[in-house]
């Protein structure tokens, strides 16, 4: 075994780490925000360690090459940059079909944006450029 391969597999445990962190995460939070937010950032880590550990370990290997590491590092960019906003969609979607907060929860700033977004009057441009 040879660097390369040792740091690849130590990247793959710590990925599995933290996918271990994202299912005690839907387990022990109390609503589906907290839920979907614990589990989306230890799940995007989890998979950026196990996919790059994978390039990585590969190219310790005799069989390894740079293109196994060039394709898990696009996979690894690709699940950094949708993982977010797919969460975000999410629960914005499930905000507005009226999925209720815990009742432990102190903040809703999102509440309060919606709320401040009503009470702004619309400002309407005068014709001729005249205030």
């Amino acid at each position: 075994m040879n660097a390369l391969a040792a740091i690849g597999e130590a990247l793959v445990l710590i990925g599995t780490f933290f996918y271990l962190l994202s299912a005690l995460g839907l387990i022990r939070m109390p609503d589906v925000y907290n839920r979907m937010q614990t589990s989306t950032k230890s799940a995007t880590l989890g998979s950026l360690g196990v996919m790059v550990g994978v390039g990585i370990w590969a190219l310790g290997t005799d069989f390894g090459s740079a293109a196994w590491l060039t394709k898990t590092v696009v996979i690894a960019i690709f699940l950094l940059l949708t993982n977010p906003i797919s969460a975000h969609a999410l629960i914005r979607a499930a905000y507005k079909s009226g999925i209720p907060l815990w009742e432990g929860s102190v903040v809703d700033k999102y509440r309060e944006h919606l709320e401040g977004k009503e009470k702004a009057p619309e400002e309407t441009p005068k014709e001729g450029g005249e205030e």
